[in-house]
């Protein structure tokens, strides 16, 4: 089946080509099961296949078949948690076909065609309706940390050193400080950047794609903070640094240190090497 330019990577790894072999079966099997009217895909789509839908009403919908990564595996639960609160709500869940139903942004515009300082002031009045108290599948930020720190020497190493061994270390140091001293654990989204949060009807503005975790209030605004959507400069990350620490009243040297830890922990893929997340992580090792 065709699919959008950004998922082609998913043909490069015996993973993504079993999940592309089973993408048409499923799409069709759930639009039958719940009785969906479905449109072309988005054509946006890099680590999911998503379309829109109606249902039978008439209900705007988006079918989205998740690929299989462990970041996203409990997106379904995290939007069945907020139910709603400041994030589109899970209409329906098949968690054999990792397929979910879910609430329609309508226009849907991306928060990121605001100016820079408007769009960090959206997220900081989204974030605190975010961060529940919250049981269950959830991963603990301290073992998805601990997992970056076994992880990001050897991934290092395999694709060639491709930055300095001193953000290795500055990253694992930050790790070895912030894990065991988090304040109150929370659920918080670490890909909660201006690309993810979309203009609506229900409310002014929605949470998408949540990669939910439980940890502390600091580390969950490292996306807005390191994503490249607002501008990719020092003065640019500096700016929504302060701006979002201040507003919200959060440790601004711990949020530093998780973003300089989490920038290097998604900095490598194999030998793909995510330039701006170093140079984010090296901005803040240098304070600049």
């Amino acid at each position: 089946m065709e699919i959008p330019a950004g998922l082609s990577w998913v043909r490069q790894v015996p993973e993504g080509r079993e999940w592309l072999a089973t993408l048409a079966r499923w799409r069709d099997e759930c639009a039958q099961q719940w009785s969906l009217r479905l449109g072309p895909p988005f054509p946006y789509a890099f680590a999911s296949l998503a379309m829109p839908a109606d249902l039978p009403d008439g209900t705007p919908a988006v079918l989205k078949l998740q690929y299989p990564a462990p970041d996203s595996r409990h997106e379904a639960d995290a939007l069945a948690h907020w139910d709603g609160e400041a994030a589109v709500r899970l209409l329906a869940h098949d968690p054999q076909r990792r397929a979910l139903l879910v609430e329609r942004c309508r226009p849907g515009s991306p928060l990121h065609e605001l100016p820079a300082d408007e769009a960090v002031d959206v997220v900081a009045g989204l974030l605190p309706r975010l961060w529940r108290r919250a049981a269950g599948p959830f991963t603990p930020l301290a073992e998805e940390a601990m997992g970056w720190r076994h992880r990001l020497p050897e991934a290092w190493e395999g694709a060639g050193r491709p930055y300095g061994r001193r953000l290795v270390d500055a990253a694992l140091d930050q790790l070895d400080r912030l894990v065991d001293t988090q304040g109150e654990q929370v659920l918080v989204n670490q890909d909660l950047h201006a690309g993810n949060v979309l203009r609506a009807t229900r409310e002014p503005w929605l949470v998408i794609d949540p990669k939910p975790l439980l940890g502390e209030r600091e580390f969950a605004v490292v996306p807005i903070v390191r994503g490249v959507e607002l501008g990719h400069s020092p003065a640019a990350v500096r700016r929504r640094l302060d701006r979002v620490t201040g507003a919200l009243g959060l440790d601004r040297d711990r949020v530093v240190g998780w973003t300089i830890a989490h920038c290097l922990a998604w900095s490598l893929d194999g030998d793909t090497v995510f330039t701006n997340q170093v140079e984010v992580a090296r901005w803040l090792v240098d304070g600049t």
